[in-house]
This record gives structure tokens, C-alpha cells and sequence, in this order.
């Protein structure tokens, strides 16, 4: 046996014949899918709600803590930037405001400024001193530009009009990235000069790349235009164009969700540095920073899957123990009915049989003895010999005694067939043998019954004692159903090449039509009061049913009712410790 079949509660293949119609009632598969569904509807449904708020809180409460760790070291580093800046232009300021043009014009004077600005700073590559014409005056630095003439450049024009500038990140004619920072001071007779520097990237560079970020971060600064101004990890060189679209402009720090071109999710903060043209960014991937998220989900996840399991596990026991032990009482039930119906059956032919064997055969075998006696007497004695109406008398009451003894046979074959027996049976045969039993009341109510059976009907390998029980029902029904002087009808054919249809008919009171579906129902009768126990017709669909075959009921008040039974010709026994039961 396998480890499914051992498993299967014993109600799963179950069906209760006896139910007629309403066997959906009796339907215990129905009922355990049913138990189940809703045990754990109940159960799950609030489970894995609460589980899904739980987790989707969790997962976004980490997400905005990883949201602002990035935010801080957004803004940490802007400072550091900013103050990069702020002290080589407050520097410059200093410088441009405590000299005059004269003072910083003088030999040796900006290589000493040039010198101080490196041991104190650091970047500082060149200096020039730049007069209100836009002609450098004054220059130190690696490369010779004392005379060049900036009046027409677009940064000359900046500083002119706004006192400071600082540039975007360039290679010029040195070829390496740097920045130029440039302020002008104004003499109280509008006389002016500038002080332009320029300063390399490394120390800004090294700044952003030694951070120490998680989730495969980057940090860089770009320009408004999205070029790159310091190198970048995974999105470019210097002056190279982002990859990633510019962040619109806020006056804060900021954080945003994205993804790459590769639709990588990532974490993306910026700041815009004031007073210069750069863009700080920081690029975090999602995953990289929700790896341990991830890992601690999975094992919730297993988790919640397994509690899952167990509470299934429960309740699909719990359905079948509950609903097993309704089908335990549904077949204490089934068992009850049928033992009171068979019980009655039993004991009416029981008392039926004893009072024809006490009242009746001993009686007429004493009769029949004596008859032959006498035609015996009347055959010897010549005096008797030529009457014949005397023989006449004495055959008539042997002729009366044996059809009493084949009355009584017919009872006792009729009990002696209440066990299980498959046999070959001719059906007209059965049908006219049932009808025996109400031959004397047809005769006292004037009830006329016809029976209509092919000549050719092929035998039925059916139970002779359950197909008599059926019969014996449905007509004691159309009996009572009618009034004096009706009609019966019993007719039968051929329905196909493997079954028999059977119908029986009367012109009796007829079943209302809302209890026209309950016929076949258990205790329910329409004889309530008067006798009527409402078992018949439930044991006659169940016993049809054990038959292999089918029942229906058509039926119209005050006009009759037809039932209709179809038999397969060879019955096809099943294993069903039920129907055992329903024939111990």
C-alpha cells in the first residue's frame, strides 16, 4: 500500500447512497475542503498580512536609514569641499586686499606668496598679478606667461563683473586638470587688478576616493553640465560625461533613487557646492547596502514558510480527526436505518412464513391427504366410479390446496432471498411474483395492473432479493397512493445494450412539487401520521444505487406519478464495506 493510500482518511472515497438527491449532504470530501479552507483562510490570511506590513516596514525603515547615512556623508563632504575653496579664495582675498599692485608687482614678491600659499595650503601651482587692462603683469609658475593678455576671455569678463571666480576643471595648454580661482580688488579710484591662481586637483582628488563608503560607493564632482571634474570608480574618467542623468538642483542635501544604465538600482545623494560650479555626488548600489536586509528577509522568509507548513499541518488534521468522526456518526446512522427497516421487513416475513407454516400447510396437507383418500374411495367403489361430478368436487379441492402451497412457497422464497445473491433472473417472472403479494387487494379495490415485458428480454445477472424489495416498495407506494378502482402500470424495454429500463405508474394523488425533491431524502414522508416512516423510498434509491443502477420521479398532483428505474443487465459488484454493512 502506498504512503498516499495510508494517508487517505477512510470518508475520502465514501458515498452515501442513501441520501438520495441531497447525498451532497453526506459528501465528507466536501466537507473536509470546505473545514480546511476555512481554518486556514482564518489562520493565514491575518499571518501572512501581518507579515507583509512587517516586512515591508522593516524593509523601508533600512532603506532610509541607509537613505540618510548617505544623506550625512553627502553633507560631511560638501563641508570639506566647501572649505577647500573658501580658504584658497579667503587666502587670495587676504593677499589682494593687504598688497597693493605696486607691492606684489615688486621682484620676488609673488614667488615668496606663491611659496607661503604651498607650505600652507597645498595646490597652489602658479600665481599672476593682472592689471585693469586684462595683461598679466606679474607671473610665477612653471610656465611663461608675464605679458599674455586676458582681456577677451570669458573668465576675465566674470571677474570683472562679479569681484571672484572660480572655474570648471580644465587641461589648457598644460595638458593636466586644474582649476583656476581668480578676485579682483577695486581702489577707491576704480583702478583695479586681479590676482589669479591656479590650483591642481590631486588633493581633492585623493580627498574623494579615499572615503570610506559601503555598497560599492563612489564619490566625485561633476559640473553643471554632468562633466566629470574629479575621477570616479565606476562612471568615468575627468572630463569625461556622466553616465548617470544631473540631479536637479536643491539648495540642500539630497537623496535620490535611480538606476544606471544597466538598470542597477542605486542610492544617489548630491549637493551643489555654494559659490562654486560643482556638483558634489555619491553613488551607492542598493543591493550592496541591503545585502545583510536581504539575507535576514530570506531566513524570515524560510521562517514564515515553515510556521506555514505546521499550521496546515494542524489543521488538515484537526479537518479530517472533526470531520471523520461525522462520518463515524453518519455510519452509525446509515447502519440504524437500515437495520430498522430490514429488521421490519424481517420480522413481517418472519411472522408471515410462521403463521403459513403453523395455519395454513399443516392444515392443507391434512386436506390434500384426505381428497386423495377420497378420489382414491371413489375410484375403487363402482357406485362412485361414473359420477362425475363427484371427481369433479375432489379435483377442484386438490386443485385449491396446491395453489395455497404455491402461495406460501412464494413467501418463503421471497424471505429466502433476502441474503446477497447474484443470479441469472427472468424479469417478468420477478415483477409478476411481486405482484402476487397484492393480488387480493387489487382485486378488493378494483385496481387494474398491467405489465408490459418483452418476450425477448434478456435475462438480468442481478440480486433477485433486492430488485423484489424495490419492486415490492414502489408498488406498495402507488397502493397507497391511489383510490379505489385505479390503474397500474409496470413496463419495461431494453434502454440500451447493457441496461433495462423499468417503469412503474399510477394514476394516484400524485407528490407536490416542492416535495418532489425530497422523496428520496431520509424521514421525510408525506405519510406523516398515517404510518408512513419515510425510509421506503431512501432504502429503494439505495438499494438502486447497489444495483449499479439509477432512479428518477416524475410527478403530478392529482394525476399520477411515474418512477423510473434503469438496471445494468450484469451488475458490477464494488468493495464497499458500506454495502456490506447495509446487507449483514
Amino acid at each position: 500500500m502506498s504512503i498516499l493510500a495510508r494517508l487517505k482518511p477512510e470518508f475520502w472515497d465514501y458515498s452515501d447512497v442513501a441520501g438520495g438527491p441531497h447525498e451532497h449532504l453526506f459528501n465528507f470530501r466536501r466537507k473536509w475542503t470546505r473545514a480546511a479552507f476555512l481554518m486556514a483562510a482564518v489562520a493565514l490570511i491575518p499571518l501572512i498580512f501581518l507579515s507583509a506590513v512587517n516586512y515591508y516596514i522593516t524593509q523601508r525603515s533600512i532603506e532610509l536609514e541607509k537613505l540618510f547615512l548617505t544623506e550625512r556623508l553627502v553633507s560631511n563632504t560638501q563641508r570639506t569641499i566647501f572649505f577647500f575653496f573658501a580658504e584658497r579664495r579667503s587666502a587670495l582675498d587676504f593677499i589682494i586686499e593687504e598688497n597693493s599692485f605696486e607691492s606684489l608687482n615688486r621682484p620676488g614678491a609673488l614667488p615668496q606668496i606663491l611659496k607661503n600659499l604651498k607650505n600652507s595650503f597645498g595646490g597652489f601651482t602658479d600665481l599672476g598679478l593682472i592689471d585693469q587692462h586684462g595683461k598679466q603683469r606679474g607671473y610665477v609658475g612653471p610656465f611663461k606667461l608675464e605679458g599674455k593678455d586676458y582681456s577677451n576671455q570669458d573668465w576675465y569678463k566674470e571677474v570683472f563683473e562679479n569681484r571672484i571666480y572660480i572655474s570648471d576643471v580644465f587641461l589648457g595648454f598644460r595638458q593636466v586638470p586644474h582649476i583656476v580661482i581668480a578676485v579682483k580688488r577695486v581702489l577707491p579710484d576704480g583702478i583695479f587688478y586681479i590676482l589669479r591662481a591656479t590650483l591642481d586637483i590631486k588633493k581633492m582628488n585623493d580627498l574623494l576616493l579615499s572615503l570610506e563608503m559601503a555598497g560599492r560607493g563612489d564619490a566625485f564632482l561633476i559640473n553643471r553640465e554632468g562633466i566629470l571634474q574629479t575621477p570616479s570608480h565606476y562612471y568615468g574618467k575627468v572630463l569625461e560625461k556622466l553616465t548617470l542623468p544631473v540631479p536637479k538642483y536643491a539648495p540642500k542635501t539630497k537623496v535620490i533613487e535611480g538606476n544606471d544604465s544597466n538598470d542597477v538600482p542605486l542610492f544617489i545623494g548630491y549637493r551643489y557646492i555654494t559659490d562654486t560650479p560643482f556638483v558634489l555626488i555619491v553613488v551607492k548600489h542598493k543591493e550592496e547596502l541591503m545585502k545583510s536586509w536581504y539575507k535576514t528577509r530570506t531566513e524570515l522568509i524560510v521562517f514564515l514558510l515553515i510556521g506555514i507548513a505546521i499550521i496546515l499541518f494542524v489543521i488538515l488534521g484537526v479537518s479530517t480527526y472533526m470531520v471523520n468522526r461525522i462520518y463515524v456518526a453518519d455510519q452509525k446512522r446509515v447502519m440504524a436505518l437500515h437495520e430498522v427497516e430490514y429488521s421490519n421487513k424481517l420480522a413481517s416475513i418472519g411472522r408471515l412464513a410462521a403463521g403459513v407454516a403453523h395455519e395454513i400447510n399443516n392444515p392443507l396437507a391434512i386436506i390434500n391427504e384426505n381428497a386423495g383418500l377420497i378420489k382414491d374411495l371413489i375410484t375403487i367403489k363402482k357406485e362412485f366410479a361414473n359420477n362425475p361430478q363427484l371427481i369433479s368436487t375432489v379435483d377442484s379441492i386438490i386443485f385449491s390446496v396446491k395453489r395455497c402451497g404455491a402461495i406460501t412457497r412464494r413467501l418463503l422464497d421471497f424471505a429466502r432471498h433476502m441474503d446477497v445473491s447474484i443470479q441469472s433472473i427472468n424479469l417478468k417472472e420477478t415483477i409478476e411474483g411481486v405482484l402476487g403479494f397484492f393480488g387480493k387487494e387489487a382485486e378488493y379495490r378494483s385496481i387494474t395492473v398491467s405489465v408490459e415485458v418483452p418476450g425477448d428480454m434478456p435475462p438480468l445477472e442481478t440480486d433477485r432479493g433486492k430488485l423484489q424489495q424495490i419492486l415490492l416498495n414502489l408498488l406498495n407506494n402507488a397502493y397507497e397512493a391511489m383510490s379505489d378502482g385505479g390503474q397500474v402500470g409496470i413496463m419495461a424495454k431494453n434502454e440500451a445494450k447493457d441496461s433495462v429500463l423499468i417503469s412503474i405508474t399510477d394514476d394516484g394523488c400524485g407528490i407536490l412539487g416542492e416535495d418532489l425533491k425530497r422523496v428520496f431524502e431520509p424521514f421525510f414522508s408525506t405519510k406523516t401520521g398515517r404510518g408512513g416512516t419515510g425510509l421506503g423510498l431512501s432504502i429503494t434509491y439505495s438499494l438502486v444505487q447497489e444495483l449499479g443502477g439509477s432512479i428518477s420521479v416524475k410527478s403530478e398532483l392529482e394525476k399520477g406519478t411515474v418512477f423510473t428505474i434503469i438496471l445494468p443487465f450484469k451488475i458490477k459488484l464494488k468493495e464497499n464495506k458500506n454495502q456490506a454493512n447495509t446487507v449483514s
